[in-house]
């Protein structure tokens, strides 16, 4: 199957053809004649962009599908241009050991849009159990309790973050300092229910101070054990400068609802501006926007945390924390670039160039030959007003209702077209951390048959060889590999073609 993108301008401004065949980008250059069975796309005047990946919502299965779903989150994902996702492990029960996982896998099978699974941290975690899978990453750490009540002390924190280090494994964290949370107003008069409720309390409640600190901390601790760490939706300038000061390894990400909304909403959200980390001043506000603009801030990832409309309908401190987003986020921000706000090429870097490279997606996040053909079309003069009715989560609600934004034409994700402006397509999506195991060479000779693995980590490449008599060319390969990140776990890879192809982990 073949696609052909004519005359379509990308983020850099250059005008190119790109041709799309199979799963991946077979071509891109000034003119391609089409061939007589492709499809061809006119994209003039239009932009193509690398599908965005989001390494941070939560899409809540299993457990409470009544919020969101695979199928409807990653239906919103796609509508919004998003073509890979990262979910966190705070859905019931956790994702803190090996069945939680296997469950949480089965369940993301439905999605239409590649994606990742993160292990979660509690006191009575199973590291060794939880290690046995392809994670994406350890966390979100949760520092201080959010939805699941998934907070840590700080012996526990140092504890996993040794582990990871030990794996070589980055670890995402929430971090708030708890013990800095303005105690004297929680649980004061805060007006009506639902939209009535006067949400500013909660970002007095939880301090700007009790995050920039937290970051600090955290910093300081994973410098202590060697551990990767990787900062989660930071809220404030002074965050984001102590993640990025002196720390080239420490690397953050905002938010959309932190970067377009601040404390002036609070009055008119009510409940439905309630998150983790809150809403905070316009001037801070102001400050994470320049921070992206210039340069300072690595990528952006929703946390799209969605609750449903009635669940927010309570008293400020009865309300759960969190807020869709992943179908706004890029629609806000090429409506910020059509405006000359910020440029099509740093939404391009901190949407999807940077986190595939954060996190060894080495396959994503770039408009070149050989990579996969995730891709995402927009027409710049497309802009609409944002409400509810036209978004697909299942939650039902936005907090960016009123705002513009330029939404997608069509998302394709591995060359398939999962979105075309109307109609979702088929669930394609695939874990993009079990899709680095890939069998790089097979050669029999006698009776032996020799499997060549070449594995990826986060940092680093490996490759084992392992050569065993019961061995079929056709027949499932179980190799038993001694690395760093899986200690010597046992795999069971599917080959998909005779002399390389894309292994799928299946944990027993």
């Amino acid at each position: 199957m073949s696609r052909l993108f004519k005359t379509a301008r990308l983020p850099d401004g250059r005008i190119r053809d790109v041709r799309v065949s199979n799963e991946t980008i077979a071509a891109v250059s000034d003119s391609i004649s089409p061939n007589p069975d492709e499809t061809v796309v006119d994209a003039r005047d239009k932009f193509l962009f690398p599908g965005a990946i989001d390494v941070h919502v939560h899409f809540r299965e299993p457990g409470d599908g009544h919020k969101e779903t695979w199928t409807t989150g990653s239906k919103s994902a796609a509508a919004g241009g998003v073509t890979t996702i990262v979910d966190q492990p705070n859905t019931n029960p956790p994702t803190i050991e090996k069945t939680a996982y296997t469950s949480k896998a089965t369940l993301a099978t439905d999605s239409i849009v590649d994606y990742g699974i993160n292990g979660g941290v509690t006191p009575d975690w199973k590291p060794d159990s939880l290690f046995e899978c392809p994670l994406f990453a350890l966390g979100e750490v949760f520092l201080a309790d959010s939805t699941g009540e998934m907070g840590i002390d700080e012996t526990v924190f140092r504890q996993a973050l040794v582990k990871a280090a030990e794996i070589d494994i980055p670890v995402t964290i929430h971090a708030e300092d708890a013990t800095q949370f303005n105690t004297d107003v929680y649980g004061c008069e805060s007006g009506g229910l639902g939209g009535e409720a006067t949400a500013d309390m909660w970002s007095q409640y939880r301090s700007a101070t009790a995050e920039i600190d937290a970051i600090k901390r955290a910093i300081t601790i994973a410098t202590e054990v060697g551990a990767d760490i990787h900062i989660a939706h930071t809220s404030t300038p002074a965050g984001v400068d102590a993640a990025t000061a002196n720390n080239k390894s420490v690397t953050c990400e905002v938010t959309p609802h932190h970067l377009f909304l601040s404390r002036d909403d609070a009055a008119e959200l009510g409940t439905y501006g309630r998150m983790n980390p809150p809403l905070r001043s316009e001037t801070r506000r102001q400050g994470l926007w320049d921070r992206l603009v210039t340069g300072d801030i690595d990528m952006i990832a929703t946390d799209h945390a969605p609750h449903t409309y009635d669940e927010k309908a309570t008293s400020l401190w009865d309300a759960p924390s969190g807020v869709p987003g992943v179908e706004t986020m890029l629609p806000l921000l090429f409506d910020r670039a059509r405006r000359n706000e910020i440029s099509y090429e740093r939404i391009r870097d901190v949407t999807a160039r940077n986190p595939a490279s954060r996190f060894g997606l080495t396959q994503k996040g770039r408009i070149a030959v050989g990579y996969d053909a995730d891709l995402v079309l927009i027409d710049p003069t497309a802009v609409q007003t944002i409400n509810s009715d036209m978004l697909h989560s299942k939650c039902t609600w936005t907090p960016f209702a009123g705002m513009n934004g330029v939404f997608p034409e069509l998302t394709m994700v591995r060359g398939t077209v999962v979105y075309d402006g109307e109609t979702f397509g088929p669930a394609v999506g695939m874990n993009v951390i079990a899709r680095e195991w890939v069998v790089s060479g097979i050669t029999i000779g006698g009776n032996l048959t020799t499997v060549s693995i070449r594995t990826h980590t986060h940092t680093h490449t490996h490759t084992h060889t392992h050569t065993q008599t019961e061995f079929s060319w056709n027949d499932c390969v179980r190799v038993r590999l001694q690395f760093r990140r899986q200690k010597s776990q046992s795999q069971q890879l599917i080959n998909e073609s005779p002399w390389f192809g894309i292994c799928r982990y299946y944990p027993w």
